[in-house]
């Protein structure tokens, strides 16, 4: 094993070590603090370096245990799964600094530090795990640790709220993990074996209808987890209802890895685009319906919610396209909305701690009292709306010109659709800057003496500042989305970096 084999692992093991340091620091929170901010970061060094490594020599793989595939686990540090490790390592730290100056954990409903600080890193580890998975029993595995983790997490407080809409979440999840392993245990029983390399090569010599069979069954289960239309119900009612920083990171975060899920599947084992007229209708729908259900709202992290339901059907339309173009487009602008929906989040926390409230008929006149709070939601908000020349446009403009290179009913469709929901996403975003920062005072608390911690400020801040790096750095992001597109549809390098014999 090389040096660079042996980071691999390092960004799942390092938040599992840490998870069970935490717990054994029970009387100590700031020790537990400190571990925590240690093992994050530690974790972001070494994914930068997979990624580094990844783009300048291909895919990282490592197998545990030295077992060879397909009988050991494998993690496979791709550029896609290296990109995607890197910004979840990132938007993690930021929020669980934002939750240690917001004090979760430590007093109040949230919960007991014991509970707070092992859960969310052992989360961290299930979202790494399944970005890195080479195999798709492991990334069932991922799935059901970030899952468990998010179970406690969304309950936080025990709060009759909490319980009521976390068991809906918990109900859809166990019900989409479930569909997810009777799709395992079909794929399983038609090619004998779960290694990704390996079913990229014989998947393909199954009949039509059963190979048809295991692409829809797994899309089913993805579909769910990444909530998109019709399969996103739960969404809205589950996540506003959580900790800011919880409903944050799950927001930003955990719906992407479905996504990832859905273009891993849908490029390295049934390429070809069988499906692509189904997933653009998904998409379409997603973005219309999505957006749609935000200007009906008057709470802004339902807002929120629904527009990230939206900005899901974006990244499917570019998976659906099955292009370069397309699919870089969906890489960079998961990226790009792993990032901005979190901050976005973040700030309806900041509100919330601010004036007591997120409800828009409670609110008015933050500008006066917290001019920063007004920087720091009209910067990713002009961002999620896709305005010049931040990188939701970028990314936006990205799809929709491979849309019109792809031509034809559905991608025209879906590229007008695309045009309106950015329009529509400016209006959501506009009302709630107006309402909030500009309207006069309405029922909540905004009186200046009400200050917000430092950290949890700053935490926000360095998400708008990452959001606009990938502004600044938008060449080179999409140079890195293009050449991982390139290998997605190409196979090629992901199997031969994980079975170099050629194992049939």
């Amino acid at each position: 094993m090389t040096g660079h084999q042996a980071l691999v692992p390092l960004p799942v093991v390092v938040p599992l070590l840490g998870a069970a340091l935490t717990l054994l620091l029970t009387n100590r929170p700031r020790l537990q603090r400190d571990v925590s901010v240690v093992g994050l970061s530690t974790s972001l060094v070494v994914a930068v370096v997979l990624l580094v490594e990844a783009y300048r020599h291909g895919p990282v793989v490592v197998r545990i245990g030295g077992w060879p595939p397909p009988v050991g686990i494998v993690l496979v540090a791709d550029q896609l799964a290296a990109l995607m490790v890197v910004v979840s390592l990132a938007v993690t730290l930021c929020v669980l600094l934002y939750s240690i100056g917001q004090g979760q954990g430590e007093t109040g409903e949230s919960a007991p530090l014991t509970i707070y600080h092992p859960t969310y890193l052992v989360l961290t580890a299930g979202v790494t795990n399944a970005f890195l998975a080479g195999d798709l029993f492991n990334l069932f595995v991922g799935f059901e640790i970030l899952l468990a983790a998010s179970f406690v997490l969304i309950t936080l407080g025990g709060t009759e709220v909490r319980i009521r809409t976390g068991s809906m979440y918990v109900v859809v999840s166990i019900l989409s993990s479930m569909i997810f392993l009777a799709g395992v245990g079909l794929v399983y029983a038609a090619t004998g074996t779960l290694n990704m390399a390996q079913l990229a090569q014989r998947l393909d010599g199954l009949p039509d209808n059963v190979r048809l069979c295991l692409q829809l069954m797994l899309l089913l289960a993805f579909g769910i987890k990444a909530a998109v239309f019709p399969l996103s119900a739960w969404l809205p009612d589950s996540y506003p209802t959580a900790p800011a920083p919880v409903t944050a990171v799950f927001a930003g975060l955990l719906t992407k890895v479905g996504v990832y899920a859905i273009i891993r599947t849908e490029t390295l084992l049934f390429p070809g685009g069988q499906v692509s007229g189904l997933l653009m209708v998904v998409a379409g729908l997603s973005m219309v319906i999505g957006i749609l259900g935000a200007v009906a709202q008057s709470d802004i992290k339902r807002i929120f919610s629904f527009t990230l339901v939206s900005h899901i059907g974006y990244m499917i339309f570019g998976v659906a396209l099955s292009t370069v173009a397309g699919l870089a487009g969906a890489i960079f602008y998961v990226a790009h909305h792993i990032t901005i929906q979190t901050t976005l989040f973040l700030v309806a926390g900041l509100v919330e701690e601010r004036a007591g409230s997120t409800d828009l008929r409670r609110l008015g006149g933050l500008a006066r009292v917290a001019p920063l709070l007004a920087v720091l939601f009209f910067v990713p908000a002009m961002n999620l709306a896709g305005i010049p020349p931040f990188s939701g446009f970028l990314g936006k403009l990205g799809l929709l010109q491979a849309g019109v290179a792809v031509g034809g009913p559905l991608p025209w469709a879906l590229v007008a659709a695309g045009t309106a929901t950015s329009l529509v996403t400016l209006y959501a975003a506009s009302r709630v800057w107006s309402i909030v920062f500009w309207r006069e005072p309405q029922l909540a608390t905004t009186e200046p003496t009400v200050r917000l911690p430092a950290l949890m400020v700053g935490a926000t801040a360095a998400l708008v500042v990452l959001g606009l790096v990938f502004t600044v750095a938008a060449g080179p992001l999409f140079g890195v989305s293009t050449d991982a597109a390139t290998d997605l549809r190409a196979r090629t390098p992901y199997v031969r970096a994980v079975l170099p014999g050629g194992v049939p």
